[in-house]
């Protein structure tokens, strides 16, 4: 092992390496899930009314379309950069700090918009509603949530964007160095690089960022093993 790599992998972040590879895992496995919401139960609610009538008839069913997975795992993010920080500081100490930092703002930007739990609250009081007046107000803050959450609002957007450039940084940063391979590297800007344009394209060509995100989510079935692998090796009590 050269000493570039040996610098970069210090015991103290063992158990920082160990989080950051069970975290690549989880999103391993929430990347696949994902994909089979889609593929099998389809995206989220069209309108309001559509959504309540949905949660009232098979609440399970609408919660994961409606995303209900992805805030549970978000946080998760910061996790993985945690591990992925303490792997790539020594060698490549700019760049990481500053995709570590992209990728916190992100998450919290993406987890400050509102989401299922507000669909479900507003669900629940319309089902309680006596009136129609009260069911018509009820149906408009329904309009509201959808419009501005995670796959509308501005705040979601950027906080998309921001976490995707910082995955197209520490990718960069990980080609600077031993510590990862020169495929998990690539594969990173790659994956990252769609995710990335899909979400800026989709503004204004809705049918050509739905083609860049359906590229980009396979890769992530790839990316996320292989960062994981990597952080385990060097979390392992015998890694030098």
């Amino acid at each position: 092992m050269n000493s570039l790599i040996v610098d970069a992998v210090g015991p103290e972040c063992k158990g920082m390496y160990r989080i950051g590879a069970a975290a690549a895992l989880i999103l391993l496995a929430y990347s696949v899930s994902t994909i089979v919401v889609l593929a099998w139960l389809g995206g989220p609610p069209n309108t309001a009314q559509e959504c309540f009538d949905l949660l009232r008839k098979n609440p399970l069913t609408t919660v994961l379309r409606l995303d209900l997975l992805t805030i549970l795992v978000m946080p998760i993010f910061y996790f993985l950069y945690a591990g992925l920080f303490g792997a790539l500081r020594r060698s490549s100490f700019p760049v990481t700090a500053l995709s570590t930092a992209l990728a916190f703002v992100g998450v919290t930007l993406i987890l400050s918009t509102p989401s299922v739990l507000s669909l479900i609250h507003l669900s629940n009081q319309y089902a309680a509603a006596t009136t129609e007046a009260r069911r018509t107000l009820l149906l408009a803050a329904g309009e509201a949530v959808m419009s501005a959450d995670m796959w509308h609002s501005t705040g979601a957007m950027i906080g998309g964007l921001l976490l995707q450039l910082a995955g197209v940084l520490i990718s960069v940063a990980m080609l600077k160095t031993g510590v990862f391979s020169k495929l998990t590297g690539y594969l990173g800007i790659v994956t990252h690089g769609l995710d990335l344009a899909h979400i800026v394209i989709g503004v204004f060509v809705p049918a050509a960022g739905v083609i860049l995100m359906v590229l980009a989510g396979p890769l992530y079935l790839v990316w996320f093993p292989l960062v994981g692998r990597r952080l385990y090796q060097l979390g392992r009590p015998e890694a030098r």
